[in-house]
């Protein structure tokens, strides 16, 4: 289990089904963990936003409660970290942590395998790289390509609650750095103008962070959540499960053992005889006829 996993758990007191509806959890704290485990600065500002940077500074997140916008994660990279980002990716408010810890946790290891990994352009048609290689985990779960329109590529949900675009043809680099125009969009909610939260990807982002996210978006395992804290959409969409507390485990052979062991019965003392001695008293004469 990697480090970060074991001392962030997120608990709650309802599963959560399809996970796409759970929402966030309002802490950062498992987000942000893979970057930190790797030893990135982190630093705060005074009204509680952070902001992660590798040691090369080549790749930066910001985690912004108090941001201009909705987007409260950003992450981009650079090939110069003077220069403007080579990609960017951004995830809502509302956008459920467990899909930006996929995010992170990819982009960890893709850091530690170098620039080739970090840095690489999605091309079609080159194997690990092709873009529609991202959208292969939906698909396999169920998602259904959905009615096609002029410049754009897109799935559904089943339900038809959540879908993911990707939009061909050029499209401005820095619009889609700052605004929903992006390359990529993942979203769920009652359409997508509707959409409750949503995550945003550039031209140029790795195939590799993509397909983390669609691989964590699709997985039909529920999420915890805490029933005060979900949506009212979400109670009207979404089936919520309690989480019953863990039952003890069934005994083991050897405990039935010990059990019956410690209900038995203390055996007696074996009673005391005398014995014969030389130094034991003769017996007394009985009475004379």
């Amino acid at each position: 289990m990697p480090p970060h996993e074991g001392r962030y758990i997120i608990d709650g007191d309802v599963h959560v089904s399809p996970r796409y509806l759970a929402s966030t959890t309002g802490t950062g704290d498992p987000a942000l963990a893979p970057l930190l485990d790797l030893g990135w600065g982190v630093q705060h500002d005074d009204l509680g936003n952070a902001y992660v940077n590798a040691p090369d500074r080549k790749v930066r997140l910001g985690y912004l409660p108090e941001g201009e916008d909705d987007g409260l994660w950003r992450i981009n990279a650079y090939e110069d970290p003077f220069g403007p980002p080579t990609w960017g990716a951004c995830f809502n408010d509302r956008a459920p942590t467990e899909f930006v810890r996929a995010f992170t946790t990819a982009l960890a290891a893709a850091y530690e395998q170098g620039p080739d990994a970090y840095l690489a352009r999605p091309v079609s048609g080159i194997d690990e790289h092709d873009p529609f290689l991202a959208v292969v985990p939906l698909l396999k779960h169920g998602w259904e390509i959905d009615r096609p329109r002029w410049g754009v590529f897109a799935v559904q949900s089943p339900d038809g609650l959540a879908g993911m675009e990707f939009t061909t043809g050029a499209l401005d680099p820095e619009a889609e750095l700052t605004t929903r125009d992006a390359r990529w969009q993942l979203w769920a909610g009652k359409s997508l103008d509707r959409a409750d939260w949503y995550a945003t990807a550039s031209s140029d982002t790795p195939v590799a962070l993509l397909s983390a996210v669609t691989q964590c978006v699709s997985d039909p395992a529920p999420l915890p959540r805490w029933r005060q804290d979900t949506y009212s959409y979400i109670k009207g969409m979404a089936q919520l499960t309690p989480i019953l507390p863990p039952q003890p485990p069934a005994p083991t052979p050897l405990d039935l053992q010990r059990a019956v062991a410690s209900r038995r019965p203390a055996a007696l003392p074996a009673a005391s005889v005398p014995r014969w001695s030389t130094a034991s008293p003769s017996a007394l004469p009985g009475p004379r006829r």
